[in-house]
């Protein structure tokens, strides 16, 4: 309990400390694996004096997980956001898959220890929530490309688990092979989801 208490409210000091923490955890278990990344492990790549300046901001390895998944995805969905600009429909979802690809691209890290996380330890995050999330807020923009007269007529939700499965690959594969081509599949993926779904 004292230890939520203290976590409630953190100071600017401690906020860094456990960004820093969480930084070096996802890049531990990227660079190893999720069995590997132990306090001492995460410790030496954070440059931290010892595992309990660890201990002190997480009441053990699960704690620091939840908070990796967390920050992963909250950085996923930040940065996505912040580069699919308003426009009709197909700009859209093109914009969407091309955010994907950048942040594979420049955040690599933290999608493969986001995979080793879930095969590990699956229970980290409500991964199962978000992308039911995710499947219905894509569902709704090809249902107003639909409406607008820009896509052919599909079951919006087939097609948006359709083309999520599509990135997901994408994503398994650059987890897998870090000198994956990146930019050709980018632009299959694109020329794929347009044939799929355009008139």
């Amino acid at each position: 309990m004292a230890g939520q208490q203290r976590r409630a409210v953190l100071t600017i000091t401690e906020q860094a400390r456990r960004a820093q923490i969480v930084r070096a955890a996802i890049d531990t278990i990227a660079e190893t694996d999720y069995a590997r990344a132990s306090f001492a492990a995460i410790a030496r790549r954070a440059c931290l004096s010892s595992t309990g300046m660890i201990s002190y901001h997480f009441q053990g390895k699960q704690d620091l997980i939840t908070e990796v998944m967390r920050t992963v995805l909250a950085d996923f969905a930040a940065f996505v956001v912040a580069r699919t600009a308003p426009g009709t429909a197909s700009e859209e979802l093109a914009g969407f898959l091309l955010a994907n690809s950048e942040f594979l691209r420049e955040h690599r890290h933290h999608l493969v220890a986001m995979l080793r996380i879930q095969a590990a330890a699956p229970d980290s995050a409500d991964l199962g929530g978000l992308a039911a999330a995710d499947r219905a807020k894509l569902a709704e923009l090809l249902a107003r490309g639909q409406r607008d007269g820009e896509f052919r007529e599909f079951d919006t939700d087939l097609m948006a688990g359709f083309v999520l499965s599509l990135r997901n690959g994408v994503i398994t594969r650059v987890a897998a092979e870090p000198d994956f081509d990146l930019s050709a599949c980018t632009r299959e993926l694109l020329a794929t989801v347009r044939a799929a779904t355009e008139r």
